[in-house]
């Protein structure tokens, strides 16, 4: 069975990527998942895509060719700031906390927003894979648990009116751009 390392240092992140893999009723996976948290420079480009390769061959060159490895990277694109944060959300998280990423919308009518998520995977032949889900939606005052980054701010467009914070876990997967890029590699690892 392949060994297939996960690089996230983030729990939340891997719980959820478990469950994403996990196989349907009883067919077996054709894989095991590890994680390893390296810490991998973060590129400075135009492209989510662009980014992951980066931080894939990173990865591929810490971990030794022919290691099956996967990367993924987030961003949240506000449609009245022409895509910013964009990938550079988790820093502006850090730096400023919720309530202060709300606030840069406060003087504009569009709070419009996409949630991206981007996967890389590299496999044993060192070939690289990308898969990408998108989810649309409003950036909205923090509702819900503030233990998973952004998730009490985005309101997709078809969440019934609730922030990913405030969904059950199972429903969240299945709308979410973390969720529609995981289905997209899921296939790709079970036709393997």
């Amino acid at each position: 069975m392949v060994e297939i390392v996960f690089v996230t240092g983030n729990n939340n992140k891997l719980n959820e990527v478990q469950m994403l893999l996990a196989p349907e009723e009883s067919v077996p996976p054709p894989f095991t998942l590890t994680n390893n948290p390296l810490d991998l420079l973060e590129v400075q480009e135009a492209s989510l895509e662009a980014i992951g390769i980066a931080k894939c061959k990173q990865a591929v060159q810490a971990l030794g060719k022919g290691q099956p490895v996967f990367v993924e990277d987030t961003a949240l694109r506000f449609d009245e700031f022409n895509g910013l944060p964009g990938a550079y959300i988790k820093w502006f998280l850090k730096s400023m906390g919720l309530d202060k990423i709300v606030k840069l919308l406060e003087p504009f009518n569009n709070k419009g927003a996409e949630a991206v998520t981007t996967i890389v995977y590299a496999d044993e032949k060192g070939q690289f894979h990308t898969f990408q889900g998108i989810t649309r939606g409003n950036i909205v005052s923090s509702r819900g648990p503030t233990t998973f980054g952004w998730d009490s701010i985005f309101e997709p467009l078809e969440s019934n009116g609730k922030t990913y914070a405030e969904m059950e876990k199972a429903y969240k997967n299945q709308i979410s751009h973390r969720g529609k890029a995981f289905q997209k590699f899921k296939k790709f690892l079970y036709s393997q």
